[in-house]
């Protein structure tokens, strides 16, 4: 099934998740209340009888609904590989979190929030890409596992929703001192356990056989020497597995020879001894293993609670129009679509028409952002511009600040400076303040609701 759970509720909370900064600020994360989406429907036999299960402020949960919610929890842990608890256990776990969605849902109604069709429609078509399908194919697979297009879109608002109503409470109780960075910083740096060591290496690997006769090691070693000549002369490393390494995983020759980024305790004691010494960037001697002669370059290296000091930065400029009672979403994302189209055929400059017409601090700038690193701009706006390739022009997309029109025009890899750092580490203390400020949010909400348990007709 092309629907996965996990890649379907990325989707829809990378896309929704919103911030009170403006679009140029530090996003901010939003809490994951482990909401499940549909994404299979459940068996068509129905049980006799559907009956309450429990009210929440008048408002009824249905056997029904636990049932088909529990067997979705199900279905997404069996797709996982992950042992699913007691079922009775599930269903409990299920109600409780019915009934904390309705208790929040209700919250958000009553507090003005609204989601409109393009929002679910930017949803949908989010979805679709995500899963690289069209938004038809999207829809017939939805049809194939016996979700109505209505039912689909129902429980997009409602995730929208959640979303939004938890970022507008949380938000606000969310601050990161000073202080609380330094001793951060303090700790992970005096942290020397292999398994907080994060390292990636690519590798180039000169395969020895088992009985290889001397005369066979000779010529191999032979090998693996111009290959690392070759390297360390400046030439392109991904090149070079690409001729030389007798890696067996095609993945791993693709990626020019990554062994992805883990912990150093994941790694062979032989390879951590090569490069303890080595800085990011650096080669290694060769390194002499039962498989053969291994050539190691350091991609990263760090302490896995720290920040990456090498990150990818992106430039951007954009066009913001703000939705208002003179302009609805509709007509600003045909304004924008019309300029996109004036931009790409050299009838007009992208920079100048943002000083012109777009309603952000960037304007004065021709929309022009600045470089920015991961995770700077809200989840929508990022999954767009990250899509782009220089010089491309998104679609209008839309996010709590408005519509927007994305232009990338660089990309490049940089060190990250100590403030830098400083900021990252307190993004990453902000989103995990935010977890525990949303549980307490949604516990005191929980609090103050009127729940009813009933019990089964007899």
């Amino acid at each position: 099934m092309i629907l996965r759970l996990l890649a379907l509720m990325a989707a829809i909370f990378a896309i929704f998740a919103s911030s009170t900064a403006p679009a140029q600020g530090l996003r901010s994360a939003a809490p994951d209340a482990g909401i499940v989406a549909p994404v299979r429907a459940a068996p068509s036999v129905q049980p006799a009888v559907d009956y309450i299960v429990a009210v929440v402020n008048s408002e009824p949960i249905t056997s029904n609904e636990v049932r088909l919610a529990t067997q979705r929890l199900e279905q997404q842990l069996a797709q996982q590989g992950r042992n699913a608890p007691d079922h009775q256990q599930v269903t409990r776990q299920v109600l409780e979190r019915l009934i904390n969605e309705k208790v929040q849902l209700q919250w958000a109604r009553e507090s003005g929030i609204r989601v409109d069709d393009a929002a679910i429609d930017q949803a949908e078509q989010n979805i679709a890409r995500q899963n690289q399908i069209e938004l038809a194919e999207l829809r017939r697979h939805l049809a194939q596992d016996g979700v109505t297009l209505s039912q689909f879109r129902a429980q997009l608002q409602d995730q929208i929703l959640l979303t939004r109503v938890r970022e507008r409470e949380v938000e606000a109780r969310v601050r990161v001192s000073d202080l609380e960075v330094d001793e951060y910083l303090r700790q992970q740096q005096n942290n020397n356990d292999p398994a907080a060591q994060e390292i990636n290496l690519a590798q180039i690997l000169v395969a020895v056989p088992d009985a290889a006769s001397p005369e066979q090691l000779a010529t191999l070693h032979a090998k693996a020497e111009r290959a690392l000549a070759r390297a360390r002369a400046g030439e392109d490393f991904a090149a070079l597995v690409r001729e030389f390494s007798d890696v067996s995983d095609s993945a791993t020759r693709a990626n020019g020879g990554q062994l992805g980024l883990r912990t150093a305790d994941r790694y062979p004691p032989l390879f951590l001894a090569a490069i303890d010494k080595l800085a990011v960037g650096e080669l290694s001697a060769l390194v002499r293993s039962g498989a053969g002669f291994h050539i190691l370059k350091v991609l990263e290296k760090g302490n896995a609670g720290l920040p990456a000091l090498t990150v990818t930065q992106s430039r951007a400029r954009h066009i913001l129009l703000r939705v208002s009672p003179q302009l609805s979403e509709a007509l600003a994302r045909a304004r924008l679509s019309e300029f996109k189209q004036r931009v790409l055929a050299g009838q007009a400059d992208f920079a100048a028409l943002a000083r012109d017409h777009s309603q952000d601090g960037s304007a004065a700038q021709g929309g022009d952002l600045g470089w920015a690193n991961p995770g700077m701009f809200v989840p929508e706006f990022e999954a767009a511009m990250n899509a782009l390739a220089p010089g491309q022009i998104s679609d209008p997309l839309v996010s709590r600040f408005g519509v927007h029109l994305i232009q990338l025009m660089e990309r490049r890899n940089t060190t990250m400076s100590a403030q830098e750092q400083r900021e990252s580490v307190r993004a990453l203390l902000r989103e995990k303040k935010l977890d525990e400020s949303y549980v307490i949010w949604a516990q005191d909400l929980r609090g103050r609701a009127y729940v009813e348990m009933r019990e089964p007709p007899q």
